[in-house]
């Protein structure tokens, strides 16, 4: 099979190319580019989630969970599979957008998740099964099959109702927040809780419980916050408050609990990585504030009406919480070593994007004008991500 450095280095391709996509799509207000912008949209999209995250996550789990048995020649077949439905969208959205053969790629690739979802659970060996972490891990996954809902639904939706209607913006809002708050940030919440097992840091039973089914019940509630942007009964702010408090409160337990046994965890990982946790510390404590924020109607309609507040939030959440996530997880399992040169680069450009993207909304919520070469700033700082990731990819390809 496809030895697991180089899995982790396809994903770091796709990363790449999704990047060098985002700064096309900035160039697209300093120049005349001869391309459909609507289809590099949808292609930045799929590459950056389901190829980067999705590949990275999937090798996480079969490194920690199944690293060990004899499952690699059934995986390699999953592995070809989904990376040629990735190869069929990276070729075809950016000439057709959603079209027949895009489309075909994409439902293959749901087929390939369903497909993963059933080899993991089915192949994880016993002893691991009882462990808390992979309790969780298998929770995420059942998030990611019921993410899937959306994507199936938007064909009924095309086919009566229109992409006017307000239930298409619906089901792909339904596919992301279950995309990202269920399966991406509860596998990553698992693999820590993994690292952390394998050190003999253990929740209790009493507080695996609290804390599972209350970041349950913020991931399911946090989804009314995506529904806001159709002034609905007040009842969907409460309930989308609810979602973010309780996803706070989680979040506070285990940084709670990590507190406590900081003695512990002092020489388990280096200066780096110690600063790659506290940097998606405080992001993923950024990314709860502006949950909670966001349940205020005030807020919520700011959000709706300038795009910019909610394209830095899904940046801040993909290119900050997830990705350095994966950084960090890769680097601690030695699977890939991550650059620090390069992370510095890519923070640096991540910085920049967020600062000036959410700037971008402030200026247009308070009707102010932008800085001079504004647009060339925010290409030049997407530029610096993409040249971080190109950095990583070439030198561990050597």
């Amino acid at each position: 099979m496809f030895p697991l450095k180089k899995q982790i280095g396809i994903a770091f391709i796709y990363f790449t190319i999704a990047a060098f996509f985002g700064v096309v799509l900035r160039l697209f207000a300093i120049a005349d580019i001869p391309i459909n912008y609507k289809f590099f949209v949808h292609t930045h999209s799929h590459i950056a989630l389901l190829g980067w995250v999705y590949v990275a996550i999937t090798t996480l789990l079969y490194y920690a969970y199944l690293g060990k048995q004899q499952v690699s020649s059934t995986y390699k077949w999953l592995f070809v599979f989904t990376q040629v439905t990735l190869i069929g969208m990276l070729l075809t959205f950016p000439f057709q957008g959603y079209a027949l053969f895009s489309i075909i790629f994409s439902t293959l690739f749901l087929f390939a998740s369903y497909w993963f979802t059933w080899f993991f659970i089915k192949k994880t060996p016993i002893h691991h099964k009882t462990l808390a972490s992979f309790k969780m891990i298998k929770m995420a996954l059942i998030y990611l099959v019921i993410s899937s809902i959306g994507p199936w639904a938007l064909g009924v939706i095309m086919t009566v109702l229109g992409p006017l209607s307000i239930w298409y913006r619906m089901a792909i809002y339904f596919y992301l927040h279950f995309l990202y708050n269920g399966w991406m940030l509860l596998t990553l919440v698992g693999l820590f809780m993994y690292l952390l097992e394998q050190h003999q840091i253990l929740f209790s039973k009493k507080h695996f419980k609290f804390f599972i089914w209350i970041l349950q019940t913020g991931i399911i509630a946090t989804f009314f916050l995506s529904t806001l942007w159709t002034n609905p009964a007040k009842v969907f702010y409460v309930l989308g408050g609810i979602g973010a408090l309780c996803q706070a409160i989680a979040f506070v337990f285990l940084g709670y609990r990590l507190y406590n046994e900081r003695e512990k965890l002092k020489p388990i990982f280096s200066k780096f990585q110690k600063r790659i946790l506290s940097s998606i510390a405080v992001l993923l404590g950024l990314k709860v504030v502006l949950q909670i924020a966001s349940a205020f109607p005030y807020i919520a309609n700011l959000a709706a009406t300038y795009l910019s507040f909610t394209i830095g939030y899904l940046h801040l959440t993909f290119l900050g919480v997830v990705s350095l996530s994966l950084f960090f997880l890769l680097d601690y399992f030695k699977i890939f070593s991550i650059d620090k040169k390069s992370i510095y680069l890519y923070s640096m450009g991540f910085l920049g994007t967020e600062i000036l993207i959410f700037y971008k909304g402030f200026v247009a919520w308070q009707k102010l004008t932008l800085f001079p070469y504004y647009f060339e700033a925010l290409t030049a700082a997407s530029f610096l991500i993409a040249l971080s990731l190109l950095f990583i990819t070439v030198q561990k390809s050597k």
